[in-house]
């Protein structure tokens, strides 16, 4: 059992990381195994997210501290947090994909940027492209109209080289 000074050193951490993540997502973790955990561990590491498995009641102080009001209803059962430090979408991908694998966690909401979201936020927010897709994109939708009028210019010297073509096979035969 934590003491006094550690629940405090607890929730100021909790604190720090839910005013300076891009995103919380907020989970019941019930019915996984030690490998599933495991294994989900593994892929939020690789993805630069921190997952954590919070007390209610160190979760809902932290909150109440930050005034982020309407998370109470989410802190019933075992809550397991997992923030999004670089890309806010990435907690979301990765407990979707989980979710929809082992069918045995669920959403229970979620914080991005500050913003409460919900259940159905959080599931829009795991659909949206990454960071990277967007900018690639982006500069494909840049490149496109490029790419394009160079087509167009180099249309009448490619005719204009075939019709040379067409007149020398036609002088040759």
């Amino acid at each position: 059992m934590p003491t006094k000074a550690e629940k405090v050193q607890i929730i100021e951490e909790l604190k720090d990381r839910l005013k300076n993540s891009k995103s919380a997502i907020f989970v019941d973790y019930r019915g996984l195994t030690v490998e599933e955990a495991n294994s989900l561990r593994k892929q939020f590491r690789e993805a630069g997210v921190v997952y954590k498995v919070y007390k209610n009641t160190l979760i809902e102080i932290a909150a109440r501290e930050l005034g982020l009001e309407g998370i109470t209803p989410w802190l019933e059962g075992p809550t397991a947090i997992a923030f999004g430090i670089e890309e806010p979408v990435a907690p979301a991908k990765i407990l979707l994909q989980n979710i929809t694998n082992m069918k045995k966690m669920e959403f229970k909401g979620g914080i991005v940027d500050g913003n409460i979201i919900d259940v159905e936020g959080v599931e829009a927010l795991a659909k949206l492209p990454s960071k990277e897709e967007l900018i690639a994109k982006l500069l494909g939708s840049m490149n496109a109209p490029i790419v394009n009028l160079l087509g167009v210019l180099s249309g009448p010297m490619r005719a204009f080289a075939y019709a040379l073509n067409a007149i020398k096979d036609q002088k040759e035969a």
